[in-house]
């Protein structure tokens, strides 16, 4: 199976509720590095995966919205843990969306599998993958 991963990172305040997540229940910053990763069986007529400028500018627009942000207050995550597995789902869904609607460009629709993973540190991360 052949993939191409884009990058990018954000910067995030957040608080948690309940007892499990200690000190973390104040408020708090992170900086998320952000890998997704796109998966295919056969390449394009291009040769390619997917085209990685529009990838990038896809991941981008997501992460756009909660840069710089307290994620406490976005009203999309009102009521939610705004964890990192919970964040890379919510990653997944829209570069999902962006496959399934071409966005990605030509050949988009040919994408199998998508991972997301953020990194919280360089001992820390979470992912989600599926099929599409």
């Amino acid at each position: 199976m052949y993939s191409v991963e884009v990058r990018d990172h954000i910067m995030i305040a957040h608080s948690f509720k309940g007892e499990l997540f200690g000190p973390a229940q104040k408020l708090h910053g992170a900086t998320f590095v952000v890998d997704v990763a796109f998966f295919r069986q056969e390449l394009t007529s291009d040769y390619v995966v997917v085209d990685i400028g529009r990838a990038h500018d896809a991941l981008k627009a997501t992460l756009g919205p909660l840069n710089y942000q307290n994620l406490d207050e976005v009203p999309e995550f009102k009521g939610k843990q705004t964890t990192t597995e919970f964040l890379c789902k919510h990653i997944f869904d829209a570069m999902a969306a962006a496959a399934k609607t071409g966005a990605l460009g030509p050949g988009s629709d040919g994408i199998v599998k998508i991972r997301v993973t953020l990194h919280e540190s360089h001992v820390a991360r979470a992912a989600f993958e599926s099929a599409l």
